[in-house]
């Protein structure tokens, strides 16, 4: 009988799983903190021990505070006063137009999901095991705290630029998300003016765009970066062949293996592969010219049967490299007769490729045939640059899933084929999150640091259209309230998508 659980889509599913899981080790983490913390013999050491390393432990948080970075944020911070001036400075008007364009962003993803066109997110939770896969979560967090770490590294310099005191740094897990903060001194942070508050505001956000602009960058130029080590547009490299697909082997496909050909459609890069791939499932399959005297001398050939599947064949199964192939000749009474024959496939592939019999030299008598197979089923000739080449009969979908394959040929045997793709990999997580997290914290919304930008703004640019100080905090309020209510909206939407449509 069908349980409610089972009932349930397998993404939500899968994410009230791994929210269990995040749960209970959670309050495992905790109630084993306190345990020790009650030790008669050990508690109090643990407790000295935490705060000497400034380390606290809640309930589904783990946190770490330090000032030994002081030194370090002061000396940066007092860095070429004029020039870090300048570079503030442009993040306060990156700053602004990245909180006006949040707000416009979020209101039209709000009105596009309400419409009767194909919907479209801005916001979308990314959850491991659900729409992040597990192979890929090492970059993910690698991200968010590298980006978290800058944001925050961002706040604090540009803070000492605006003789505002640093009192401390730290990172957190919460649950198994990671993230940094910067304790400020509130007071002096107060008492400067809007504008010098915008640039300490306005710091985090601007330095995750740097981050953005520095992945795009390096995603750019990788090529060019790597030109010394790695070898690009003269084929692509097999990075990865699942061991249990019917290609790998020994006298197959393995890792670091260099392909530059897919049924004779050239391959010298990824775009190529896609192409070459393209072809080969919505194209008819190439046939390929053979002497008639020839192919009777190979042929061994078995009255049709019907197969595995439904499907004819003239081939008994005794080698599993014969194949069944169709072709037409002409009788005497010139009308075209079809037959099938049964060879050996790879001196078959050898031959000159073709469509139609005419395509083929008529003096030499000779025949286009093509592989007698069902329609979910192609024949592949992968050509490598070094051995033999690789035939595969069997659907195109699993042999494209089976194996990944890379641009970047190495020079050197020794460099590690998969070094470009991992490169390239993070940079894009780094171009999403950290662009992400400055769009989200761009927003005007409680707790966030558009709430501080909005607040030291309105102080900078509304002070004398709105004197009474009253009125600018009333259209602050207003401001926060709704920015609050358009992200909650979006989140909303968005978990909804995710989880239910």
């Amino acid at each position: 009988m069908e349980t409610l659980v089972d009932m349930l889509p397998t993404q939500v599913r899968g994410a009230w799983l791994a929210l269990l899981v995040i749960g209970f080790c959670s309050i495992l983490l905790y109630l084993s903190e306190s345990y020790v913390k009650t030790h008669k013999r050990y508690g109090l050491r643990y407790c000295e021990f935490q705060d000497r390393n400034g380390i606290q432990v809640t309930v589904a948080q783990v946190r770490w505070y330090s000032t030994c970075l002081n030194r370090v944020f002061l000396k940066v911070g007092q860095w070429k006063p004029a020039l870090t001036r300048v570079w503030f400075t442009a993040g306060v008007w990156f700053g602004i137009a990245a909180m006006l364009s949040s707000i416009a962003l979020l209101i039209w993803t709000l009105i596009k999901s309400f419409s009767v066109e194909k919907k479209e997110r801005v916001l979308t939770p990314v959850m491991p095991g659900v729409n992040l896969p597990l192979n890929q979560i090492v970059y993910y967090f690698a991200v968010l705290f590298i980006s978290g770490v800058f944001h925050e590294f961002g706040h604090a310099m540009a803070a000492v630029r605006e003789q505002v005191r640093v009192n401390g740094f730290g990172i957190f897990l919460l649950a198994i998300y990671p993230g940094a903060f910067v304790d400020l001194h509130t007071d002096q942070l107060n008492a400067v003016s809007p504008i010098r508050q915008l640039r300490i505001y306005c710091a985090g956000i601007w330095h995750n765009f740097v981050l953005v602009l520095a992945g795009i960058f390096v995603m750019l130029t990788l090529p060019a970066l790597l030109s010394p080590l790695y070898v690009t547009g003269s084929g692509v490299v097999l990075t990865d062949v699942i061991k249990n697909s019917p290609v790998f082997g020994k006298h197959g496909l393995q890792s670091g293996d260099f392909v530059n050909a897919l049924n004779g459609c050239p391959v010298n890069s990824i775009e190529d592969w896609s192409r070459c791939m393209g072809a080969i499932v919505y194209y008819p399959p190439p046939g390929y010219c053979m002497p008639v005297g020839k192919l009777q001398q190979m042929s061994h050939t078995v009255p049709l049967y019907v197969g595995y599947g439904g499907h004819l064949e003239c081939c008994n199964n005794t080698s599993a490299s014969d194949l069944c192939f169709s072709y037409e000749i002409v009788s005497d009474s010139e009308n075209q007769e079809k037959s099938h024959s049964c060879v050996e496939a790879r001196p078959v592939t050898e031959q000159p490729r073709c469509q139609k019999n005419s395509d083929c030299l008529a003096a030499r008598r000779t025949v286009c045939i093509h592989p007698f197979l069902d329609k979910n089923t192609k024949l592949i000739k992968i050509m490598k640059s070094r051995g033999k080449s690789v035939l595969y009969v069997g659907d195109p979908y699993l042999f494209g899933h089976s194996v990944s394959v890379s641009n970047y040929i190495p020079k050197y045997s020794y460099l590690p084929i998969s070094l470009p793709d991992i490169i390239d990999l993070f940079c894009r997580y780094l171009i999403s999150l950290s662009g992400a997290l400055a769009i989200l914290n761009a927003v005007p919304c409680f707790a966030l640091d558009g709430q501080y930008i909005l607040t030291a703004f309105i102080e900078f640019s509304l002070k004398t259209v709105l004197p009474n100080r009253e009125d600018r905090e009333s259209v602050q309020s207003l401001t926060l309230i709704f920015g609050t209510i358009l992200l909650a909206a979006n989140i909303l939407l968005a978990l909804y998508t995710l989880f239910v449509s």
